[in-house]
């Protein structure tokens, strides 16, 4: 499933949701276009192997490596994602909120895949994690929108309305089982990271709610 569009006007122009598009479009240019990749992933990635809690230094990665990509398929669909959910999160929380929520579910996502995986020298990368926060920010505020999916059906592909709840609920707890099915296997082989996706995820939920009560009360 993947999503197009969703059925709720953003209240206002999400004006800090495009600008972190754009800064991690740029990042992933510099990226692409650097002498040495591989040395500016080992530089600005987070490399679990390497993280020492009495070295602040090395903890930064947990931050940078949220604007790192690793090929344009894994940027295209993570930015699609903020694009098509992030406006209306950004709307009902506004700017300083939402730049939180999106900083702290990619760092918490990061935490969760590294707790999973302290010794892997493979480096992890990408905003899946903060993406996840958003999606699970959505999914508390905006749970009766409608989402407009491409599903394949057969050799063929269409589109649906999907509620939210049910998109980004069964797209949660894929994650958990993915997940779960890659622990023998963490330390060992890169690939897509399940456990920051649950973080982020869970993350988004959290801060969602905590705004969401205080606005009731």
């Amino acid at each position: 499933m993947f999503p197009i569009s969703d059925s709720i006007p953003p209240r206002r122009f999400p004006f800090i949701n495009v600008a972190i598009i754009i800064a991690t479009a740029y990042a992933f240019y510099q990226q692409f276009v650097s002498p040495s990749p591989d040395v500016f992933i080992q530089q600005y990635a987070l490399i679990p192997s390497l993280v020492d809690f009495n070295n602040p230094q090395s903890l930064i990665p947990f931050v940078t490596a949220i604007f790192l990509h690793g090929g344009f398929l894994h940027i295209i669909s993570n930015m699609w994602f903020l694009w098509v959910f992030g406006d209306n999160v950004e709307g009902y929380l506004g700017f300083f909120p939402y730049v939180l929520l999106y900083f702290l579910a990619g760092v918490v996502g990061n935490v969760a895949q590294y707790l999973l995986m302290p010794n892997s020298t493979i480096p992890m990368l990408g905003a899946s994690g903060a993406v996840a926060g958003v999606l699970g920010a959505y999914f508390v505020l905006f749970p009766h929108s409608q989402i407009k999916t491409l599903v394949p059906v057969f050799v063929l592909l269409t589109t649906i309305n999907i509620p939210a709840f049910f998109m980004l609920g069964y797209w949660f707890i894929l994650q958990i089982l993915s997940g779960a099915a890659s622990l023998p296997f963490s330390n060992e082989t890169g690939g897509i990271a399940f456990w920051a996706h649950v973080g982020g995820f869970a993350t988004g939920v959290l801060i969602a709610k905590f705004f969401n009560d205080k606005r009731s009360s």
